[in-house]
């Protein structure tokens, strides 16, 4: 199974650190966040991961050609899909689905951090399932939250748990769509509409990097 890591966004909320660097590539615990992703992708055995890329999207590249030898230092193997225009989480995954293989693969958003091992993640899923996100209950510097996830089962929108930003996806849910931009996010909640949607529960250490007191507070909790 290959992976995906979403990294093209511009990261509004971080800025002014997203106007001179991309957010994958903001620091925490001394390293760039994706070096991380890609550490915890290789752990749990992956060998194959696609980035995709926009905004300032060639400083990921030099960065891990420079550092990692496109990943070959993590024994992984690097392919980039690069975006002439932004195409949000949906269109990305239909641009890169030439380079991510006709079965399963992982989706990883490029702006967290957890102590998640993904190898926890099953490798497949039963018939009739085309998702299957990773939920935690809802943090604290989350308003609301998008899940309502009881007895191993995902009940419907709601706020006590939210979506991890990691989740394996059959490919053929894209199959034959159309190259533009569009969210992930509704294909979520159709397939949860649709009975197609399965999760597990993470009560672990996660969190999005998406503002700068967020990114201050990871780096809080490594250090301490």
């Amino acid at each position: 199974m290959r992976a995906m890591i979403l990294a093209a966004g511009r990261g509004e909320r971080l800025r002014p650190l997203t106007d001179r660097i991309p957010k994958p590539l903001a620091q925490v615990g001394g390293e760039p966040l994706i070096v991380h992703q890609l550490r915890w992708l290789s752990q749990a055995g992956f060998r194959d991961v696609i980035i995709n890329l926009h905004h300032l999207g060639e400083q990921i590249e030099q960065m891990l050609s420079d550092v990692n030898g496109d990943g070959e230092g993590l024994g992984l193997r690097i392919h980039f899909s690069r975006e002439t225009e932004l195409l949000d989480t949906g269109g990305g995954i239909v641009k890169a689905l030439p380079l991510l293989g006709d079965g399963f693969f992982l989706l990883l958003n490029g702006d967290i951090f957890t102590t998640f091992p993904l190898s926890n993640l099953p490798s497949e899923l039963p018939d009739g399932v085309d998702l299957h996100l990773l939920l935690t209950p809802t943090p604290g510097f989350r308003d609301r939250g998008d899940f309502e996830f009881n007895d191993g089962r995902v009940l419907g929108r709601g706020d006590s748990h939210v979506y991890c930003g990691i989740c394996i996806i059959r490919a053929s849910l894209f199959a034959g769509r159309v190259v533009k931009p569009f969210s992930l996010r509704d294909d979520l909640f159709e397939a949860l509409r649709e009975n197609r949607l399965s999760a597990q529960v993470w009560d672990g250490y996660w969190t999005d990097i998406g503002t700068l007191e967020q990114l201050e507070a990871v780096n809080a909790h490594l250090a301490s």
